[in-house]
């Protein structure tokens, strides 16, 4: 009989918090759109393909091989060459400017000496403002030039060509080398907790906030009661954006999803554990909803942006900071995600990574309703 009533009241404060949202329509468009068009600007703004990159040519030859070169620049979808000056110098400017990311340099009798057996020396320059993008542009223009040299030599010794390196290479998971492939996923995992944890974090703080958690220190209900009932609308509402998400990144972005779809639902579950038991924590330390929200966005969802390898590579990181990185959750599940999505793994090798989240999300959750209290501070 005592069970029934808890069940009964726990639904009963379930369906308020739900009629509470409704009530306020922008929050439930936050809740539910802001994800999606999150993850549609995310999903073409978050990508580390560097295409396109505009370059200038000093080109003091001007003659059919060099141009044939500049031709094989403009036609890479890496590069477009912007415009032809004479001597290096005329380079100058585009970089400075930022006009020109790269420049490239085709020395004088370029084209007389390429078939005397003589070495030809061309020069690339680039901008290493920004060393990431340089760094991958510098390599798409080595592999462009290892090619052609490769395709001249075989035009004019077919047998010295043969005799050759001969490199085949094979990418497995992401053969097409997309980055949204890869991100995608990623950005999914990000959404889920900021929404969720920003969300749950204001939703007993909200109750203090405004007087009404006066109002219920004089019911029956009990904490535990008070718990569930606050968080389950939003485990809720976290996983209507997961279908949403998902579906956006599957039929809009077409990223490949090789694993098995309930195991991610299931294991979703288990991260929506966590970022709701990270929330109610933060609740649990906050007077205001705004002290709330900033307290999850600057101690908890930054550090998790930072340290999870969603945007570095944890194996670049110093030994100490990739130390650090296991208590963060997010690093989890974004090795859960992009498992399932791009690699097709199971739980058989999945397991380490579910296991640690569960640690996580119960312990944050047990340490949270430990911390909470009915009475106003």
């Amino acid at each position: 009989m005592r069970m029934r009533a808890a069940v009964r009241r726990t639904l009963v404060l379930m369906w308020k918090e739900l009629l509470e949202l409704k009530r306020d329509p922008r929050l439930l468009n936050i809740v539910i759109l802001a994800p999606v068009l999150q993850l549609l600007m995310l999903g073409y703004a978050a990508t580390t393909d560097v295409r396109n990159v505009p370059m200038v040519v000093a080109d003091a030859d001007r003659s059919v091989a060099s141009r044939q070169l500049i031709d094989r620049f403009n036609d890479s979808p890496y590069f477009t060459v912007t415009h032809v000056v004479t001597t290096v110098d005329q380079v100058d400017p585009d970089l400075t400017k930022g006009t020109a990311w790269m420049a490239l340099s085709i020395p004088a009798g370029y084209g007389n000496h390429l078939g005397t057996g003589v070495p030809q020396t061309v020069q690339v320059i680039a901008d290493g403002s920004d060393s990431n993008s340089a760094t991958i542009a510098l390599g798409n223009a080595t592999a462009l030039l290892a090619g052609y040299t490769k395709q001249l030599v075989a035009a004019r010794s077919p047998a010295a060509a043969a005799a050759g390196f001969d490199a085949r290479i094979r990418i497995w998971f992401n053969p097409r080398l997309e980055s949204r492939d890869f991100m995608v996923p990623g950005v999914l995992a990000l959404l889920l907790v900021v929404v969720t944890a920003i969300m749950s974090s204001m939703a007993i703080v909200r109750e203090r906030e405004i007087g009404t958690l006066e109002q219920l220190n004089v019911t029956p209900i009990g904490r535990g009661e008070l718990i569930v009932g606050k968080l389950v609308p939003y485990a809720v509402l976290g996983l209507v954006d997961v279908v949403l998400v998902i579906a956006v990144a599957l039929l809009w972005f077409q990223v490949p999803l090789r694993g098995s779809l309930a195991l991610l639902f299931v294991l979703t579950l288990v991260y929506l554990l966590t970022a709701l038991g990270l929330g109610l924590f933060v609740s649990t330390v906050s007077d205001t909803q705004q002290q709330a929200m900033m307290t999850a966005m600057f101690f908890f969802l930054m550090p998790m942006i930072y340290l999870s390898g969603f945007v570095f590579p944890i194996a670049n990181m110093p030994r100490v900071i990739q130390w650090l990185t296991y208590l963060i959750p997010l690093r989890y599940y974004l090795v859960i995600v992009r498992g399932i999505f791009l690699k097709g793994v199971g739980l058989e090798a999945l397991w380490p990574q579910a296991a640690a989240l569960a640690v996580w999300g119960t312990a944050i959750l047990g340490l949270a309703v430990a911390r909470s209290t009915k009475r106003v501070r």
